[in-house]
């Protein structure tokens, strides 16, 4: 009887240890998480004062829509197994940049190499490295263009330079990754060769299709780029000119 108190006293300090180490750790992730959370504000703030000064100052916005993410704590472990990382928040921090990540959607190819070109400009998001699938697309298909950034973010506690992934990608090439990632969790091992060989058939109609409406949209973007080296080089731009309407507002007076 006295042994089998000692068991269930030794039981419940252990638990009690482990809950301890739960809410510790539980507590670390959660700081973990506002880090990262406060970092996608950040960056989803600054797309978004660029996606308006393209909607009011210009005739034409590149930005079609923007997605933010977290990564789940269950996408995380498995990240960290599959690169034979510790499972640690150290390990987490230091070896992976995509816990935070934010997608551009753009409506046409050269859109996504002119955010890349004002993100190269920007002064307060360090880009860390770029990865171009769009001029050299994966094995799979896939299509996008990835940049590792890091962005200082103010706490009470100080500033800390916090890594997230931007993706910046067109509908298209958007519709197909999402789509091969649903189609991918049908399957518990690799994606029959069969059905490989079928998202690579649609990898490349999407990509004609890409290139087509590019080609299309062709005066859209031309005149967009007219629009920003007048803006950039006379320090003012055409719509807040005197005696300059924006087209928009010319349409919304028309119509009262």
């Amino acid at each position: 009887m006295e042994k089998e108190s000692i068991i269930n006293q030794d039981s419940e300090e252990e638990s009690i240890i482990n809950t301890n180490y739960i809410k510790e750790k539980e507590r670390d992730f959660k700081k973990l998480m506002l880090m990262y959370n406060s970092a996608l504000k950040e960056i989803e703030t600054k797309i978004q004062i660029i996606s308006d000064e393209f909607q009011m100052l210009y005739s034409y916005n590149p930005i079609e829509h923007i997605k933010t993410r977290i990564k789940s704590p269950e996408s995380i472990v498995k990240k960290l197994k599959k690169k034979g990382y510790p499972i640690t928040y150290n390990s987490l921090v230091n070896n992976l940049n995509d816990i935070a990540g934010i997608r551009i959607i753009c409506s046409f190819i050269p859109d996504i190499y002119k955010m890349v070109e004002m993100f190269d400009k920007s002064t307060d998001i360090n880009i860390i490295e770029k990865k171009d699938y769009i001029k050299n697309p994966k094995e799979s298909g896939y299509s996008s263009y990835h940049l590792i950034v890091s962005v200082p973010v103010s706490f009470a506690s100080g500033i800390m330079d916090v890594k997230a992934e931007i993706q910046i990608r067109t509908i298209a090439m958007d519709f197909w990754a999402s789509l091969e990632h649903k189609i991918k969790y049908k399957y518990s091992e690799e994606l029959p060769k069969s059905v490989q060989k079928e998202l690579k058939e649609c990898s490349k109609m999407a990509n004609n299709l890409d290139r087509k409406m590019s080609k299309l949209g062709g005066n859209l973007i031309e005149e967009f780029e007219q629009d920003m080296a007048y803006n950039k080089k006379n320090k003012e731009p055409k719509a807040l000119k005197a005696g300059h309407v924006p087209f928009n507002f010319k349409k919304i007076i028309e119509n009262l």
